[in-house]
């Protein structure tokens, strides 16, 4: 018996894993995390397996199901959104399966950020104007941020970030990060990414906040913060450069040698 822990992606249903999706189609029980994970997915589990939406339920209520699964020797799907690594609260999971001897495996998903930059058919890495993502969140009533994660310390890498669980923190976002990106520098607000009901707002740390009111969006959006999500000029990457050679496209160096 396994518990499967599966991103379930940002939330098209077609943007599961194949074998995500496999996972979901032959395990006997599947445990999802609410609305975040797309009906359909859920909908692909055997026609006679448990299926329960753990949005209402505490951990010790979810360990449960697994344990008992584990006694009638019933694979778990447990199905998370985007990927169960990023804010998934997977680890404490594990750490309790750990402690009861019941194995498990981890699917990796699409996280939302991904998501968001391919509906936006944006590079979120441009040579010479961004070469770092940052994954980061801002700290609220259910926690705070470790020291030295604030985004005052994050902006100053002027990296592309992509900021969770802070639509509500409008206010400090703009103001840790404009000394660093300046009030003009490209937002976008990803509501529901990828979903039929997906929204993008393309704003900037200055405007953001009325433009979300005006949007009424209050909880799962994405805000998406950096240069790369503008009109910006960059040059080609030196990775498919005619002059470049590297390992696999070495034409030059032999011209050199040769030539030498």
């Amino acid at each position: 018996m396994t518990v499967y822990f599966i991103g379930a992606g940002p939330g098209a249903p077609d943007l599961i894993t194949v074998r995500g999706l496999r996972l979901v189609e032959h395990c006997p029980v599947c445990l999802f995390a609410g609305s975040l994970v797309p009906a359909e997915i859920v909908a692909a589990a055997p026609d006679d397996a448990l299926v329960m939406d753990t949005a209402p339920m505490h951990l010790d209520q979810i360990i449960t199901e697994m344990e008992s699964a584990h006694a009638e020797g019933k694979d778990v799907a447990r199905v998370h959104s985007g990927d169960p690594s990023i804010y998934g609260a997977v680890a404490e999971q594990m750490r309790r399966l750990d402690a009861l001897g019941i194995d498990y495996e981890v699917v990796p998903g699409v996280p939302a950020f991904a998501g968001v930059a391919a509906k936006l058919k944006t590079e979120l890495t441009l040579p010479e104007i961004a070469q770092t993502i940052i994954i980061t969140r801002t700290g609220m009533k259910a926690s705070s941020m470790p020291k030295g994660e604030q985004l005052e310390v994050l902006g100053q890498s002027g990296a592309t970030l992509a900021i969770h669980l802070s639509i509500r923190n409008l206010d400090y976002v703009r103001d840790a990060l404009t000394p660093y990106y300046g009030e003009d520098c490209p937002v976008v607000i990803a509501y529901r990414a990828t979903w039929p009901d997906e929204l993008y707002v393309r704003t900037s740390l200055a405007e953001m906040k009325q433009e979300v009111r005006k949007a009424k969006l209050t909880r799962t959006a994405l805000i998406m913060v950096g240069p790369v999500l503008g009109d910006v000029q960059f040059r080609d990457s030196a990775l498919y450069d005619a002059e470049y050679a590297h390992v696999l496209r070495n034409a030059g160096k032999k011209k050199n040698r040769a030539e030498a």
